[in-house]
């Protein structure tokens, strides 16, 4: 079954927008996702479905769970919500008009409680400079690591995608040495190149997906984000589980062998959500499994 194809999709688009939604009334969820279908073509728009949703309609979606609360020294909050949207575009108006009519839409049934506008910084880099997603998965790779594949009957073509938007103090950051800030990404700025010799915290070492047992490869499609609570990254993962980013969200935390990632010294996520996003069928999302 085919996926939302705008969750692979390449290159990222300039401008997004995310939209969290908690659920209000219940009686009216089903009517105003059926009113949501429409407008839902899984490029310019992809839909994410969070656990309190699927538990206030009575239904099971295999896999989805609410984002974990780790018992870690640094912080990772969960603020689960009931639905994420995704909206991307060219046009940064295009996304604030887009972004009106669908509260509209999905309203009383949904309340809109936060939302995200996100911007490719210079082809793809993070406001550090650094460039994002360096080992992501490609091709039918991508598909592998990010999507449920065929095998799994009416899951396949979906996708489970993690959300932390990620705070940076880039005046602390900034003030470090070149080779100090080096040495937390893992890589060199001028040259991206992966340093041989850098320490085991920095983020390069913490996050190399084949060195976990299972391999944790999961497709990044992160974007730059700023507005009054600050500035950082909007980091999304898509995996065919949560597995994957889980390992490396406890590894990074210090879980794994006490050693905390070198990216905590200055960034902090200040959300977390998992969202299952619904395969396509032939006259678009599938959601039988929700209110079907």
């Amino acid at each position: 079954m085919p996926f939302q194809q705008g969750l692979l999709a390449t290159p990222v688009p300039v401008h997004a927008r995310h939209l969290f939604f908690a659920l209000q009334q219940i009686d009216a969820a089903a009517a105003a996702l059926q009113a949501l279908l429409g407008e839902v073509d899984g490029r310019s728009l992809i839909l994410g479905i969070g656990l309190p949703l699927s538990k206030a309609l009575g239904r099971d979606i295999p896999g989805l769970r609410s984002f974990p609360q780790l018992d870690a020294v640094v912080e990772n909050p969960s603020t689960q919500h009931a639905l994420w949207l995704w909206l991307r575009s060219d046009e940064r108006g295009d996304l604030f008009l887009r972004a009106q009519a669908l509260e509209q839409t999905l309203a009383p049934a949904f309340t809109l409680v936060d939302s995200v506008d996100g911007f490719l910084h210079r082809g793809g880099r993070d406001l550090t400079g650094y460039e994002d997603g360096t080992e992501n998965p490609r091709d039918e790779e991508a598909v592998e690591a990010a999507i449920v594949a065929s095998e799994a009957g009416d899951m396949a073509g979906s996708s489970f995608a993690a959300f932390q938007l990620w705070k940076h103090d880039l005046t602390y950051f900034k003030s470090l040495p070149q080779p100090e800030q080096d040495d937390i990404i893992g890589r060199r700025l001028s040259d991206n190149e992966e340093l041989d010799e850098a320490p085991e915290s920095a983020h390069v070492k913490r996050t190399a997906q084949e060195s976990y047992a299972p391999q944790a490869f999961m497709v990044r499609r992160s974007v730059s984000w700023a507005d009054t609570r600050g500035a950082g990254l909007a980091f999304v993962a898509l995996g065919r589980s949560f597995e994957a980013f889980e390992a490396q969200l406890r590894r990074m935390s210090g879980l794994e062998d006490g050693v905390v990632d070198a990216l905590y010294r200055f960034s902090r996520p200040l959300t977390g959500g998992y969202y299952w996003c619904p395969p396509m069928g032939r006259a678009g999302l599938d959601l039988h499994r929700l209110i079907g």
